[in-house]
Parts: C-alpha cells; sequence; structure tokens
C-alpha cells in the first residue's frame, strides 16, 4: 500500500538526517536480550540504554504541567519529519524498540483516552497493514498522558502475537461470537488478554466499547482515585482482511521494585511492550540481575 511505501521511506531518511534516530536504530543492533521459558511461550528481556527516556518518565501531574509537550508540533525537534494522516501526524520514534518504531500523536493537544479515538486505531491499522499499532493508557506507560497518541511498529516484534496465533487452539476461550465478530480470551498465559477478530468496523467497534464498559467497575474497585478510563494496553493489527485487537487489562502502572532501593530496584516501567512479552531494561545491572521470577511477580503485580 502507498502509505507504508511512505512511512519505510520517512522511517530511512530521518536515520540518514537525524542524527538522535540514527544513533539510537543503530544501536538497537547490539541490544542484549535473554528468554525466560514458560513451557508453551518465553518472555524476553532487552538491554535498552536509550529507553531510559521513556522508563524513566515521570508522568506526575505537577511534572506534566510544567513541561513542554513533546508530541505537540510547535515543540518538537527541527529535524523530525512526518506524514500526514487526517487527525494524525505519523513520526519516526527517535527512542526505538521495534526496527521500525513510530508515534502517532493527534495534531491537536488532548489528553491520552482509547474511547472516542478507537474508531482511528482501526483506520490506521488498515492504512498502515505492514505494521501493528499500540496504545498505552494514561497510567500503563505512556510518556505523554497529556497527548492522545498510538505507537506503530514491526509486526512481527512482539511475542503475544505470535503467541496467539500459534497457541489459539489450546490457550483461548470463545467468550461470544457473531456472524461478523468473535471475542476470545486467552488462558494459561500469566496475563489476562481478550483478542476481538472481526472484520466489520462497527462489529469491532461495538465489541470493544462492551469490553470497556465491562473493565470499567474492575479499575474503579482498586480505589485510588482519578481514573479516566479502565487500565489497559491494546494492540491492533489488520491482515487477511481482518482486525485482530488484544486488549490487556491492569490493575496497576508500575511494579514496587520500581522504586526499590540498592539492588532490589528493577527499572521496568510495563507498557505495552512488556505486557506482550519484551521486558526493556534501561539499567545493564538490572537487565543482568532480573529473573523469572521477577517476571511473573511483575506481571502478577500490574495485570488481571
Amino acid at each position: 500500500m502507498k502509505l507504508n511505501s511512505e512511512i519505510k521511506a520517512l522511517l530511512n531518511s530521518q536515520i540518514e538526517d537525524w542524527e538522535l534516530a540514527r544513533t539510537n536504530f543503530a544501536g538497537l543492533k547490539t541490544v542484549q536480550t535473554k528468554s525466560f521459558s514458560f513451557g508453551d511461550f518465553e518472555v524476553k528481556v532487552q538491554f535498552n540504554p536509550a529507553r531510559i527516556v521513556s522508563s524513566g518518565a515521570k508522568v506526575d501531574a505537577k511534572t506534566i504541567a510544567e513541561r513542554k509537550c513533546f508530541l505537540c508540533g510547535a515543540n518538537r525537534p527541527t529535524e523530525q519529519k512526518a506524514i500526514d494522516f487526517g487527525d494524525y501526524e505519523i513520526l519516526v520514534n527517535p527512542f526505538p524498540i521495534f526496527p521500525e518504531h513510530f508515534t502517532i500523536p493527534r495534531k491537536e493537544h488532548v489528553d491520552q483516552q482509547i474511547l472516542p479515538y478507537f474508531a482511528d486505531m482501526l483506520e490506521l491499522a488498515k492504512a498502515m497493514d505492514d505494521y501493528l499499532l499500540f496504545y498505552n493508557g494514561p497510567k500503563c506507560g505512556a510518556s505523554a498522558p497529556d497527548h492522545a497518541h498510538f505507537q506503530a511498529g514491526t509486526k512481527d516484534f512482539l511475542p503475544l502475537v505470535n503467541d496467539y496465533k500459534r497457541l489459539k487452539a489450546t490457550h483461548t476461550d470463545l467468550l461470544v461470537t457473531t456472524e461478523k465478530m468473535q471475542l476470545f480470551q486467552m488462558k494459561n498465559y500469566m496475563r489476562t488478554v481478550y483478542c476481538i477478530e472481526s472484520n466489520d468496523v462497527e462489529s469491532a467497534k461495538d465489541a470493544f466499547e462492551k469490553l470497556y464498559a465491562f473493565l470499567t467497575p474492575l479499575s474503579s474497585r482498586r480505589g485510588d482515585g482519578g481514573e479516566v478510563e479502565p487500565l489497559m494496553n491494546i494492540v491492533c493489527l489488520f491482515e487477511n482482511n481482518k482486525w485482530y485487537v488484544f486488549v490487556l487489562p491492569r490493575k496497576a502502572f508500575r511494579p514496587w521494585q520500581y522504586t526499590a532501593e540498592g539492588d532490589k530496584q528493577l527499572l521496568v516501567s510495563p507498557a505495552t511492550v512488556e505486557m506482550c512479552g519484551i521486558f526493556i531494561t534501561p539499567i545493564e545491572a538490572h537487565f543482568e540481575r532480573i529473573t523469572k521470577e521477577d517476571v511473573v511477580s511483575i506481571l502478577e503485580q500490574v495485570s488481571y
């Protein structure tokens, strides 16, 4: 598709012309990784020092209020170029996790939220179907909770997507089925994962809105107040004329290990990528220290 070609061309030109992007994408070739096996699936851990910008981001109201929004066009680096897509702009993410990694902010400065913009996510996923789209909730890993945005990345990079296809026959329950939509739930996966499969925009949107309403009371029962939406991460891709929407409900933002002191600290701030099976550690000592038991502990704390 034409948009896919434009996006690839943008990435190549940004790597060529923008030193920050060039350095950090080159750095991906030397990141260290290790894997922990959980029988039918694995969780990977990646040491990626450039991600300290995101993993270490302060997202409290005071910090947000005092800094300029880095997703607003007026505040972006002059080197950062964009592809126009309706109410959105497609940007190369200069702090990548994926071999191809993009940020897709709305042009207007509005809070990060999914319900008004879910249909946009479906439209984007179909238009840029060489990639998968993902959404970090404002308290679920978004380092810009004050500006609505999606991200996009290399399609086969996240373990969850490949695990779902591989394990669907043995690791899912079919919860709801209609003529144009099916809702599955993964089981025995250490996290709660729902997947909406649909070839129809309105059916996918209706299923998501019902799932959103179902998850809302769970969020309010946590009792810490201030929830703008149920805590969740979302992955969306379009292939074989069908949308696959993965919804991962959350119960916490960061685990206790994030703020622990000394050799108990692990600077892991779970967002979509971590929830989908790749833990990013921006500090080498934490990468070396993290264990299989830590992965289990962190997922137990942040996911339903």
